[in-house]
């Protein structure tokens, strides 16, 4: 049967992973949005690539259980790339963390059962999750480990401890990193590795309303006091995902990389750790 790469989240940055390791595979592209998906699947094709498209919620069980079926009708499922998510200017925080916290959890298990032995999965998540103040043993090893119906319960992600949108994207993309390490282990009983990709800001359509919206002027202060000095490109964190996905990384699973061209470092470091200055 024909290897599978699916791509959930049709995005730049699923596609620059996706044309890194799609060669000679069956390419499976799901979004959200179906004009997305075909216009993608078409830019594929005529790249040479065999594709095809689904539409699928990932904030609900039921699409990713057909996404699910899909795939696995049209071969082993070699590799999967969830880059599927909201950012905080994009969506309120019940959003936000039913995308990118339960969602996520969601594709990791529903994913995790049906890898073939060999196969890789790459989690977008974000430098966001590293500049969450440090939670409790007990709340990481929730992120990590809660049933997935249930993680959504959590006390410490209900409505009255979430404080906004922002908060809400870095404990999802906090319990992605962690969500991640422990689905490694299960992951691995198939013969099969997951890791995550932390990037920091990536030029994309997301990235492009954070810098318009209103937390812009945060963002371009971090483009310009990182010590790389500019934003990244998809394609970058294509080349970390080939090689985290390939035979290269063949030792590397259940960890995340964090690519912010020192954002982090600056924050904590560096000229960013100097609070904006309010107009």
């Amino acid at each position: 049967m024909k290897d599978v790469i699916v791509v959930v989240g049709a995005g730049q940055i699923g596609q620059a992973i996706a044309r890194r390791v799609g060669a000679g595979k069956h390419v499976l592209l799901a979004s959200l949005k179906e004009d997305e998906a075909i216009a993608t699947a078409q830019a594929f094709l005529n790249a040479g690539f065999q594709v095809s498209t689904a539409v699928a919620d990932v904030s609900c069980r039921e699409s990713v259980q057909a996404l699910v079926k899909t795939a696995t009708s049209l071969g082993n499922i070699s590799g999967l790339i969830h880059a599927a998510g909201v950012s905080p200017s994009q969506a309120p925080i019940e959003a936000i963390l039913k995308v990118d916290l339960y969602g996520t959890a969601l594709v990791l298990e529903l994913f995790g059962a049906v890898m073939a032995p060999g196969g890789a999965g790459i989690v977008i998540a974000s430098q966001s999750g590293h500049r969450l103040p440090a939670l409790t043993p007990e709340q990481d090893g929730a992120l990590a480990t809660t049933l997935v119906e249930d993680l959504l319960k959590l006390d410490f992600l209900q409505p009255a401890q979430v404080r906004d949108e922002l908060h809400a994207y870095q404990l999802s993309k906090r319990g992605n990193s962690l969500r991640v390490m422990a689905e490694a282990v299960r992951w691995g009983r198939r013969g099969a590795r997951v890791n995550t990709i932390s990037p920091g800001i990536i030029i994309t359509p997301l990235a492009n309303d954070e810098l318009s919206g209103p937390r812009g002027a945060s963002y371009r202060r971090m483009i310009d006091g990182c010590p790389v000095g500019r934003a990244g490109t998809p394609d970058e964190v294509g080349q970390l995902a080939a090689l985290l996905m390939g035979p290269d990384g063949g030792f590397i699973t259940g960890s995340d990389f964090l690519m912010d061209g020192g954002v982090t470092a600056a924050f904590k470091f560096g000229d960013l750790a100097q609070p904006l200055a309010q107009p």
